[in-house]
């Protein structure tokens, strides 16, 4: 199929998991996963209707921006791990970033957007497994509330919810616990009213796994395989 076929497949897949907790489908953000994909396949998918984007890395972005430049309401958004030394530059190119783990991550891009006088959504991605190869805060570090309690004094980032990527498993319904173990630290830390933390964002499940995490209470399905094909492997 098209890209565009796969764009109609993919939504028609998220209202139907939506319709089965009674949730409206509008309140769910598609976001397409760009890694490795060509700014002629994302020009594609925007023409498509897709309107956020996701990347994984920082280089690989700023080798596409000139060419997706004219691309006008598209929304970029970060969901790889971000090195602190490229904080100033993912703050310059990214609408979002959607993968904070760390309080001096924080810091730098605070200190990075009060430089450019904007501020910059944020979600603080949490580590639900114990996999050494996920990033992310663990769901119950100390790290965590320390983050929480200094985003008071951060007035140039917003926190908007949270990130996180579960083990992989060839049944979906293995990374359920996972999503609701991630909708339970939510749903704790909105009861709170911190200051300057918002927690409407829950951005979770992917291509194999997001009816799962949209019957979890996922806002948001960060999709690549199932919009672009597979990606091709490392030569």
């Amino acid at each position: 199929m098209s890209i565009a076929e796969n764009i109609v497949h993919v939504r028609e897949r998220i209202a139907v998991a939506a319709a089965r907790v009674r949730r409206r489908p509008e309140d769910i953000t598609l976001m397409a996963v760009t890694k490795t994909v060509d700014p002629d396949r994302i020009r594609q998918g925007y023409e498509a209707g897709l309107r956020v984007f996701g990347e994984n890395r920082v280089q690989e972005f700023e080798k596409k921006a000139t060419a997706l430049a004219g691309l006008k309401d598209a929304e970029w958004h970060l969901i790889g791990h971000l090195q602190s030394n490229k904080a100033r530059k993912s703050a310059e190119m990214f609408h979002a970033v959607d993968s904070l783990d760390s309080l001096h991550l924080a810091q730098k891009l605070n200190e990075a957007t009060k430089q450019m006088a904007k501020i910059l959504p944020v979600l603080i991605e949490i580590k639900v497994s114990d996999e050494a190869s996920k990033s992310g805060i663990p769901v119950s570090s100390p790290e965590l509330e320390t983050l929480l309690q200094a985003a008071a004094t951060l007035d140039h980032i917003q926190v908007c919810g949270l990130m996180t990527v579960p083990p992989y498993t060839e049944d979906p319904e293995g990374a359920r616990l996972f999503f609701r173990l991630l909708r339970d630290r939510r749903d704790q830390i909105a009861a709170r009213r911190l200051p300057r933390i918002q927690m409407d964002v829950l951005s979770m499940g992917m291509s194999h796994d997001f009816e799962v995490a949209i019957e979890e209470g996922s806002t948001c399905v960060r999709v690549g395989t199932a919009i672009f094909g597979q990606r091709p492997k490392p030569a």
